[in-house]
């Protein structure tokens, strides 16, 4: 009886050992793959990252594809978003921020045949806007995906600011 506990508990162990040796390294912070390609691509998304806390208009509007476009989710023409329509928000009403905080949790990388790159995360976002007598903060959580395009040897956003 206590050799086949033995035994049991070595292949318990030899077990787990072996699910610990085939188990993937994941980028510190997310739940991507450490991959080099998954690492690239969160660096350039933390690129965009920043230039929005920053408010650097500048650098946005060359991290954006020419051919960026979103739909809104819906059927509605009227909250569909191009190259031209971002650039003025981000020329306009985005400047009227006083502060911004945005922190992204990386969920996944998802490669398609069609050299997009669709990264879903998850966002904690906080920005000041003039109030009637001090500025208001705001305050949201929620899922996006930003669609990069393959650009030679980066990336632009093609959708999902």
């Amino acid at each position: 009886m206590r050799s086949l506990r033995f035994v049991i508990l070595l292949a318990v162990v030899s077990a787990a050992l072996g699910l610990m040796g085939c188990s993937k390294q994941m980028i510190p912070n997310t739940d991507v793959e450490a991959t080099k390609e998954n690492q690239d691509i969160v660096l350039f998304c933390e690129q965009y990252r920043h230039a929005l806390e920053d408010r650097n208009v500048a650098a946005l509007l060359k991290l954006m594809s020419p051919a960026y476009f979103e739909d809104g989710g819906n059927t509605r023409n009227e909250d569909d978003a191009d190259f031209e329509k971002i650039r003025e928000f981000l020329t306009g009403d985005f400047l009227r921020t006083a502060g911004i905080r945005y922190e992204m949790r990386y969920r996944r990388v998802t490669y398609t045949e069609t050299n997009h790159v669709y990264v879903d995360y998850t966002y904690a976002a906080a920005w000041k806007l003039p109030g009637v007598k001090v500025d208001e903060w705001h305050h949201k959580v929620a899922d996006n995906r930003l669609d990069l395009v393959r650009v030679d040897e980066g990336y632009r956003i093609a959708g999902g600011m």
